[in-house]
């Protein structure tokens, strides 16, 4: 089975892209994060055209979070975190995969940004919150796979400039300790399970030619389950959507488990 994990930052706005995606590289599963869209606005026709169905958690112009599918999804979810400021961030549900019970759990975690503000606080208590609620999930089922932009830079190694960005809500130290926080419950990064010393992004800003200077960083990741982890067939961070006119600043990361 193909997942894939993909910050579209506008699903309305790059549809043609996505859909161009599909027919290239056929998932099974499509994460996709800050859809930028309430429930009846979304293209659930373009994808039903592509032989996928829709499970929406959207917003008006932010945020959003939805699974698309050729696989039944069950037990959907889009009340894991109790948000005080009710935004569309999570969207979870379950999927069989050779007779496992896997749940998958879709994010996008706040930036954070300033680290002055209350951004920065709704970030840290958005965490705390979701790491809580994956603790109690991990005792019903140990089969879970998290992913979606997660705003953290997990490791110097996952950005072109660390220096620049230590002090930023994606690079601080107690960020970053909170992403090893939910690892430590029994997850693996998968694609720094799977690539020990490779530098690859899964971000590039739009501006100052980042994308061309291959200025990027990678905040959109896999987690999986340490029982899971034999079942990772390959995962890869494809570059080819963020080469597109009118891209994504993200570009799709895809998994293969078997």
């Amino acid at each position: 089975m193909k997942i894939i994990s993909w910050n579209v930052n506008s699903v309305r706005a790059r549809i043609d892209n996505i859909k161009e995606y599909i027919k290239d590289s056929s998932p099974d599963i499509l994460l996709l994060q800050e859809i930028k869209t309430q429930n009846e606005n979304f293209p659930i026709n373009d994808f039903e055209e592509l032989g996928y169905k829709s499970h929406v958690f959207g917003q008006k112009s932010y945020n959003g979070v939805a699974i698309v599918t050729k696989y039944e999804i069950n037990n959907l979810d889009t009340d894991l975190i109790k948000d005080k400021l009710k935004q569309s961030r999570v969207i979870s549900g379950e999927v069989k995969i050779n007779k496992k019970k896997i749940e998958l759990i879709n994010i996008y975690v706040p930036n954070g940004n300033p680290v002055d503000t209350e951004k920065y606080e709704y970030k840290k208590e958005w965490l705390k919150k979701f790491i809580n609620n994956i603790k109690k999930k991990i005792k019903k089922n140990s089969n879970i796979l998290i992913a979606g932009d997660f705003n953290i830079i997990p490791e110097e190694i996952d950005v072109h400039d660390f220096k620049r960005y230590e002090n930023d809500a994606l690079g601080r130290l107690e960020i970053r300790k909170k992403y090893r926080e939910l690892i430590n419950l029994g997850f693996k990064d998968v694609y720094r399970f799977k690539n020990k010393a490779k530098q690859e992004y899964t971000f590039w800003d739009y501006f100052a030619g980042s994308w061309q200077k291959n200025y990027g960083m990678r905040i959109d990741h896999f987690l999986l389950s340490n029982n899971l982890i034999e079942n990772i067939k390959s995962i890869k961070i494809n570059k080819k959507p963020r080469a597109k006119e009118k891209p994504s600043d993200h570009t799709p990361i895809e998994l293969e488990i078997i």
